[in-house]
């Protein structure tokens, strides 16, 4: 699926208001109509409570927060035992 122009514009102007990528104002709306679309939603008239109050991750354009991982070498020795066993 693609995006018309109108729909770019209008995606690129949440995300500056927002203060967010335009992947996480998809993920707030996708949360939004989720949440509005819920039997309990439909009769109290709820609106969509979690991405109201989700702060923002990163600025625009910035990446998000980094996770420690492990070093690649580790995984691929316990991916190796994991294997051996087999």
């Amino acid at each position: 699926m693609y995006l018309s122009g109108d729909e770019r514009a209008v995606l690129d102007r949440a995300s500056r208001a927002l203060g967010v990528s335009r992947s996480e104002v998809l993920r707030r709306g996708l949360l939004f109509v989720g949440d509005a679309a819920t039997p309990e939603a439909a009769g109290a008239g709820a609106v969509g409570p979690r991405w109201a109050v989700t702060p923002a991750t990163a600025g625009p354009g910035a990446p998000p927060p980094s996770i420690p991982v492990a070093p690649l070498r580790e995984i691929l020795r316990e991916l190796s035992e994991d294997r051996a066993d087999r």
